[in-house]
């Protein structure tokens, strides 16, 4: 990474508002690249199922690593976005975390990778990766430095959401906003009722309101409210003492 350089890349981006939102956000994937040295750089945005696409990339491949990602339901940088923190892997293709994506990124050129989370106030509705082709330790200041151009590109689309000027990402974003409440308010209660992890529960959510052809906040609040989600089987909602469980962690968020 070219420490020297940082500081005056963020300032430069920090001074686009104004611009058209993609611009902006196409700008700061370009400068992770020239600044961090790596192979590529792409920006992941939560649709309407919080289904992670990649809203701006550089030259790669981006689009397969998100449909590997998406058909298995794992991966860093939807562990970012689900879990809320920065994700370290030093090589994706032997990472056990992942081993369903680290059978298929052999091929992508895709080993080291770092990924963060990006918040839109304070909810989190996507994540900035940067990877490399071949195996990296990845230095605690390269971590630091992503975390700030997560920051960049957070003041970037409340600026261009509160001027109007974030053209076809403005409903895509401001449903993310308006709904993560209760997603994570769902995911807390598949993870009682079900006994899941926080990632298998999101996944579980996610594919519902795929599957039901559903944003997945209306998903969300369908089962906060019945308890059910709309491919449960008949026998789907436990009894007893674990329905106080769920119930404590739905009402938690």
């Amino acid at each position: 990474m070219d420490a020297n350089a940082l500081p005056d890349s963020l300032r430069a981006l920090g001074q686009q508002q104004g611009g058209p939102l993609r611009r902006s956000l196409e700008n700061v994937v370009q400068a992770c690249v020239d600044v961090f040295g790596v192979s590529g750089s792409g920006l992941m945005l939560a649709d309407e199922h919080s289904v992670l696409r990649y809203a701006v990339a550089t030259d790669g491949p981006w689009r397969e690593l998100e449909r590997v990602q998406l058909d298995i339901g794992e991966g860093p940088c939807i562990e970012a976005f689900v879990r809320d923190e920065l994700v370290v892997t030093e090589d994706l293709a032997t990472d056990e975390r992942w081993p369903g994506v680290a059978r298929h990124v052999g091929p992508l050129g895709v080993h080291g990778m770092l990924g963060v989370p990006v918040h839109l106030g304070g909810v989190p509705v996507g994540s900035l990766d940067v990877y490399v082709d071949r195996p990296h330790q990845w230095e605690l200041a390269e971590q630091r430095a992503l975390v700030g151009y997560a920051e960049v590109t957070a003041a970037l689309t409340e600026a261009a959401l509160a001027a109007h000027q974030a053209g076809e990402l403005a409903a895509q974003l401001t449903y993310a906003l308006d709904h993560r409440v209760p997603i994570e308010r769902g995911i807390g209660y598949l993870m009682a009722r079900d006994g899941a992890d926080h990632a298998a529960a999101f996944d579980r959510l996610r594919r519902a309101s795929r599957n039901s052809r559903r944003r997945i906040g209306e998903v969300a609040e369908e089962l906060l409210r019945t308890g059910r989600l709309p491919d449960d089987r008949p026998d789907a909602r436990p009894d007893g003492p674990r329905d106080q469980q769920r119930d404590r962690a739905a009402g938690a968020g």
